[in-house]
């Protein structure tokens, strides 16, 4: 493997809990922590991942399907946890104050090799923002919880070898749905979350010709369907392996690469996971 390879999984993905691990063979981080510390210990161990490899959290914002496990996890492991001052302020974590690190827009934190871009998205919270992984040439967006594509979304995501990127209802699940319709106003109104659409739309608009992994994340329980999105997706992939990330398990580790862009590689030395592990289950 190249050491600027890159391993990827979506450990859980939804309302109910999200956390996303980008890594090289030394060193990795943890873009949110929304499921528990036990829960991601086990996800991590079932994937032959070690904790004793991730030196650093990364917050994307307060809302508690991000936040679950920050406090356990950090304590843990002694782990730095990145997060602006203004969402700090509204986790009302209970850490100590020596493994708060300030985090603020397009700041660009060294972890080892690793280096990782904080931009500013769209969403309702405090001071939310996105993620942009590098090891060398090779780049991995974190991009959910988007209320809509802007300037600074398109600019990382034409980038990447490889994203995270939100597919979080179907326009017509929603609006048909028993949803209370405050409810889906916050949903499509432009500062809550990525339809299908909206999210090809950027897929076929900017993704560069070196794609090689799509996960689609954070989709919804009751406005969404795997199957549909995966296959909407698809008939657009273009050589792009496009995976669901799901709501209620691991997905498998997928290894990233700017040096080629073949859909599928092989995983660690030693993981003994599944390759093509499919995730449709929400």
């Amino acid at each position: 493997m190249d050491c600027n390879d890159l391993y990827i999984t979506s450990l859980n993905s939804g309302s109910n809990g999200n956390c996303y691990y980008v890594g090289n063979s030394e060193e990795a981080v943890l873009i949110d922590a929304g499921i528990s510390c036990r829960e991601i210990e086990k996800r991590m161990l079932r994937l032959n991942l070690s904790m004793k490899k991730v030196k650093a959290l990364f917050i994307s914002h307060e809302h508690s399907d991000h936040i679950k496990g920050v406090c356990s996890l950090a304590k843990k492991y002694q782990l730095p946890v990145y997060i602006t001052s203004g969402t700090l302020r509204n986790c009302k974590f209970d850490l100590d104050p020596a493994l708060i690190r300030n985090l603020s827009s397009h700041s660009k934190t060294q972890v080892g090799r690793l280096l990782v871009t904080a931009f500013p998205k769209i969403h309702d919270a405090i001071e939310p923002h996105s993620f942009m992984v590098s090891c060398g040439n090779t780049h991995v967006g974190v991009f959910t919880d988007l209320g809509a594509v802007c300037g600074e979304l398109t600019k990382y995501f034409k980038l990447c070898h490889a994203a995270f990127l939100e597919a979080n209802y179907d326009e017509q699940m929603l609006n048909s749905g028993a949803y209370p319709y405050f409810l889906k106003q916050r949903i499509c109104g432009g500062r809550g979350h990525l339809s299908n659409r909206q999210a090809l739309e950027l897929f076929n608009t900017h993704r560069a010709p070196h794609l090689s992994h799509l996960l689609l994340s954070h989709l919804s329980k009751d406005n969404n369907d795997p199957q549909l999105v995966k296959a909407m997706f698809d008939g657009h992939a273009r050589g792009t392996e496009v995976i669901v990330a799901s709501r209620h398990e691991e997905t498998a580790v997928f290894v990233v690469s700017a040096k080629s862009t073949a859909v599928t590689q092989n995983a660690p030395r030693g993981y003994s996971g599944p390759q093509l592990q499919l995730a449709l289950g929400v």
